[in-house]
């Protein structure tokens, strides 16, 4: 049904207009606004542009990072450290003319250190191919 608010016979009655308007307190919310405690929300520093406005307490910084990077680092090389240890056993390796033998572990860490570096090498070269993509976009 259409109402013009022009005529009042089409006006909503009271009741009805009761029936339309939501009523917070029906969804278990209440109809007082929530009380704000001094100290609970974010603190705003004075000035926007300062380092404490870039900063909140718990963000991480480059030290943190870097201190969590060593640890982690150190533990892969004491599991690192432990594989070669356990897989000592000789293996005979052949390489397009030369024959040697090495301890399995150390062969299978060369091979790993081998990857690492190929795939350092695909990496670099994407790198150097957007920036230059980049810096012919920004001519």
């Amino acid at each position: 049904m259409h109402t013009d608010p022009s005529h009042p016979e089409d006006a909503p009655s009271d009741g009805e207009r009761a029936q339309q308007t939501p009523d917070p307190a029906a969804n278990g919310a209440s109809a007082v606004a929530p009380e704000v405690r001094e100290g609970t929300g974010p603190e705003v520093p004075e000035d926007p542009g300062s380092a404490e406005a870039r900063k909140g307490p718990l963000d991480v910084t480059r030290t943190a990072s870097a201190w969590i990077g060593l640890v982690v680092g150190a533990l892969i090389l004491i599991l690192l450290l432990v594989f070669v240890l356990q897989n000592n056993e000789n293996t005979k390796l052949s390489i397009l003319a030369w024959d040697f033998t090495l301890p399995l572990g150390v062969s299978m860490l060369f091979a790993a250190i081998a990857g690492a570096l190929i795939m350092a090498l695909a990496g670099g070269a994407r790198i150097l191919q957007l920036r230059k993509a980049y810096k012919n976009l920004r001519r």
